[in-house]
């Protein structure tokens, strides 16, 4: 009996690890797209206004 349970342990936390896996590459993702997404939205902002062009004298 011990046996069974412990083998239905097992898979419930093979399965529960692989949804936690899924969940921690999701939120990798997020984190990368909300983390540099605005950086790269605020280098094209100031690219644009002339913000990286040397001064003319």
């Amino acid at each position: 009996m011990k046996n069974k349970k412990s083998i239905k342990n097992k898979d419930k936390s093979i399965k529960k690890n692989q949804k936690l896996g899924q969940t921690k590459n999701s939120a990798k993702l997020v984190l990368f797209i909300f983390g540099i997404g605005p950086l790269i939205g605020i280098a094209i902002f100031l690219y644009s206004n002339g913000f990286f062009n040397s001064p003319n004298m």
